[in-house]
């Protein structure tokens, strides 16, 4: 497979694990704090076995600065949906401009005219 595209899915999925490993605990409550972070802590370590060798792969065939912007891209992209599907809470204007802000960063790292 590319690696373009496997650090990119893997990169991904990173997001997606560690978007629930620090948001999931908010509709528990109940539970107590040590029960959060120790739950976080071992979906975390999930995470961590994704995006090191995501970031070993697609640093073969791309620079940090622009593994660390599809890496952002992902991980708000997963907040999004996590915090509006599982959480409950609304998509306002604001949070919609700011993603397309996120997204203009993701142009300038890899298409931008300052290269």
């Amino acid at each position: 497979m590319n690696p373009a595209l496997t650090s990119t899915v893997m990169l991904a999925a990173s997001s997606m694990v560690m978007t629930i490993a620090r948001y999931a605990h908010l509709r528990f409550k109940h539970a107590p704090l040590w029960v959060a972070i120790l739950g976080s802590w071992l979906i975390a370590l999930v995470e961590h076995a994704l995006q090191v060798p995501a970031n070993r792969i697609g640093h073969s065939v791309m620079p940090a600065a622009q593994l660390r912007v599809i890496a952002e891209f992902f991980t708000l992209a997963s907040f999004i949906l996590f915090s509006v599907f599982y959480l409950r809470e609304p998509m306002t204007l604001n949070y919609v401009i700011s993603f397309a802000f996120i997204l203009g960063a993701v142009y300038f790292a890899f298409w931008g005219p300052f290269r």
